[in-house]
């Protein structure tokens, strides 16, 4: 992560000068984390599932056998780690504190 180069592009889009030592750096590598870590998970099933079909195709007779015998790995089918849920369920609270802030807002402006 270049921090300059984000830190341009920040005050291209927005107009808004931040420092390299600002705290928002630290969410951007806590999210280049999280990502990283969830396309891992995402390879590893789509391998399996990649694996698993060519064994298909070989027992069927649609490929020619292959050198190494596949084993199929079992596919987890998972929607969402118990972190992500976790993530998800914090999310969903907060947005309907601010939608009750929003609507309690609107009920104290409108008389």
């Amino acid at each position: 992560m270049d921090q300059h180069k984000l830190r341009s592009h920040v005050f291209d889009k927005t107009g808004i000068k931040i420092d390299t030592d600002d705290p928002i750096f630290a969410l951007v590598a806590l999210n280049e984390a999280v990502l990283a870590e969830t396309i891992e998970r995402q390879l590893a099933m789509l391998d399996a599932a990649t694996q698993a079909l060519a064994a298909q195709a070989c027992a069927a007779g649609g490929l020619p056998p292959l050198a190494t015998p596949v084993t199929p790995k079992p596919v987890e089918t998972r929607w969402f780690a118990p972190r992500e849920w976790r993530l998800l369920a914090a999310a969903a609270i907060v947005s309907l504190a601010c939608a009750l802030l929003v609507l309690a807002g609107a009920a104290l402006l409108w008389r």
